[in-house]
């Protein structure tokens, strides 16, 4: 018998990507990549945490919410394998399911409480877009959640080479020098989708304020301009 479940979302992430294009395609792929939890009104309760800072990591349960469609597939072309092979939708982990439903493991690096929202989690390697919305956030246990023998299907390995991130000595004053090490990090895992390998194109995407702009030839990315976004 079909039945439907209405949920809750107990936080939202405030993150560097202020669009999908960028994030990681994985959890944990960046490490030094920052971003905090903060809790809905009605979850800003300390009690609710109270024994979470003995984890090293966490689980966040989230919603796809920028790719939410009125109709699912079966099948789903990954990105993995170019785009041009279809996979079955359960083998994949592709936002486009029956239900938007999306698993991270990223790294407890706090607990910080706050005058303006109440206890807060600060996390590192998260693959959220800024705004994301959390349905719920579950302690990693290694026993239990670390498979070492585990196979890993036709994702088994990282998806390529990291590249060679190239940034000019006229734009690094423009970076933050607290969002360096984890900018450099998400172009090395090169944002651009599988199936563009175009040496002169030039892509951008907005990241922790800024319009990054780069082009990649082989394995190396250079960044061509780097402006502060507008308000």
């Amino acid at each position: 018998m079909p039945q439907e479940f209405s949920m809750q979302v107990i936080a939202r992430i405030h993150s560097d990507f202020s669009t999908k294009f960028g994030v990681p395609r994985q959890s944990g792929l960046v490490d030094a990549l920052e971003a905090t939890v903060v809790f809905e009104p009605a979850f800003r309760n300390a009690d609710a945490l109270r024994g979470l800072e003995d984890f090293s990591h966490l689980w966040l349960v989230w919603v796809f919410d920028q790719a939410i469609r009125g109709e699912w597939s079966p099948t789903v072309r990954p990105p993995r394998l170019g785009g041009n092979r279809r996979m079955g939708v359960f083998a994949t982990r592709s936002p486009f399911r029956p239900n938007p439903i999306a698993l991270s493991s990223v790294k407890l690096a706090g607990i910080q409480q706050t005058a303006e929202h109440g206890p807060i989690l600060r996390i590192r390697g998260a693959d959220l877009m800024d705004g994301t919305p959390i349905l719920d956030i579950k302690p990693y246990i290694p026993y239990a959640d670390c498979h070492p023998d585990a196979l890993g299907g036709f994702a088994s390995v990282p998806a390529g080479e990291t590249l060679e991130v190239v940034i000019p000595d006229a734009l690094l004053p423009r970076v933050p020098a607290e969002r360096l090490e984890a900018l450099r990090g998400v172009l090395a895992q090169d944002p651009r989708p599988h199936y563009q390998n175009d040496p002169a194109r030039v892509y951008g995407f907005g990241f922790a304020g800024m319009e990054v702009k780069f082009s990649v030839d082989g394995g190396r990315l250079t960044v061509t301009d780097i402006q502060q976004k507008a308000d």
